[in-house]
């Protein structure tokens, strides 16, 4: 991410920013989504605790890879030029998806992507850096094998991504590409303790940043084992919490914004939002793109579209849209803490893309 792209950023965030208040004082729409979000896939190689995508019995029918480039042409013709983040699933096990970052570069969309690192081989890195990506995030959960391969259910995998990390800085010194690498590890009660050491740990490893993403219930283990809710884990997990707020004001790479940090605690707790978190903007600023081309507001549900079918513009300003961005106002996002829903400044924004930069 260079100077230019920080500007067009914030522009359009400033823009959408003013849009915005004129919905919420007014009811007149003129927003435009400014995040997006591409799931290419629920198929998934590693079988992590927290995460049901590799018990499925069925998946969702998948897009091709030409569906996807009109998909993405149809939404660079309603908001032009933007940035996307495609995950899954693992998307590397989806045949053809570096093709289509490559191609995103070329029809100017900021492509990036979260990725559990297991398909990093040298082959791919060299791939993958010459696609130019926005980003690469890699998912990480703890500064050590044991507690991350456990999590993640799959042993050596801890090493095989660090191994990687280090094919993706070679391949960058040698095509001379620049882009930053983020480390997202899934706090849990597993791992929280290890939390400042992460931060430590990625740097090390040779990543830009982190961005801790908190548990989502969604398995059995995220009930049984792995949600912070004795009083003893949440009273060190304050202590954590603290700690990171400690590193982030002496300059840490910790991509969460300080209120975002400051709601984790309450967050496991189950405790409504804190004020300053509504409402929600998600409905006004998000737009993911699932795997069978189907549309949403963030995780505000039902589906209010799809791209295979209908243009972006007309999904983004149809009835659906319209009936759900008036319920995200209200939604809280209590099982959501994550970097699609939570709330962030243009202050915040532009504070982040500092980070991005140091890459």
């Amino acid at each position: 991410m260079d100077l230019s792209d920080v500007i067009a950023l914030g522009a359009k965030h400033v823009r959408n920013a003013a849009a915005e208040e004129v919905y919420l004082r007014f009811g007149y729409d003129f927003t435009k989504p400014v995040n997006f979000f591409g799931f290419i896939n629920e198929r998934c190689n590693v079988k992590c605790r927290y995460c049901a995508y590799w018990r499925l019995d069925h998946y969702q029918q998948e897009m091709t890879i030409e569906e996807w480039q009109r998909a993405l042409l149809s939404v660079r013709d309603f908001v032009g030029r933007f940035s996307i983040n495609f995950s899954g699933g693992e998307p590397f096990i989806k045949p053809g998806f570096l093709d289509l970052l490559a191609w995103c570069h070329g029809a100017g969309i900021r492509g990036g992507v979260t990725t559990n690192g297991s398909a990093l081989t040298r082959r791919n890195a060299r791939k993958l850096v010459a696609a130019k990506p926005m980003n690469v995030n890699i998912s990480v959960d703890a500064p050590d094998a044991e507690t991350h391969d456990y999590l993640r259910g799959a042993p050596g995998l801890f090493d095989k991504l660090n191994q990687g990390i280090g094919f993706l800085r070679q391949e960058q010194e040698n095509q001379n590409v620049r882009f930053p690498i983020m480390i997202k590890p899934t706090i849990t009660a597993r791992n929280f303790r290890t939390a400042p050491q992460m931060v430590d740990w990625a740097v090390g490893a040779g990543a830009t940043c982190v961005n801790f993403q908190p548990l989502e219930r969604w398995t059995r283990e995220t009930y049984d084992e792995l949600w912070i809710d004795t009083e003893n884990e949440q009273t060190e997990f304050l202590s954590v919490v603290d700690k990171l707020l400690e590193m982030k004001r002496n300059g840490a790479p910790i991509m969460n914004s300080t209120p975002t940090i400051k709601e984790f605690s309450r967050y496991f707790q189950e405790a409504p939002r804190s004020v300053d978190a509504l409402p929600s903007r998600v409905g006004l600023q998000t737009l993911f793109i699932l795997t069978n081309g189907d549309v949403q507001l963030g995780f505000v549900k039902p589906t209010i579209g799809n791209l295979r079918k209908q243009r972006a513009r007309d999904i983004w300003y149809g009835p659906e849209a319209r009936r759900a961005r008036k319920q995200s106002l209200s939604y809280d996002l209590l099982p959501f803490l994550n970097s699609a829903s939570t709330r962030k400044s243009i202050r915040d924004r532009m504070r982040m893309a500092a980070i991005l930069m140091r890459n």
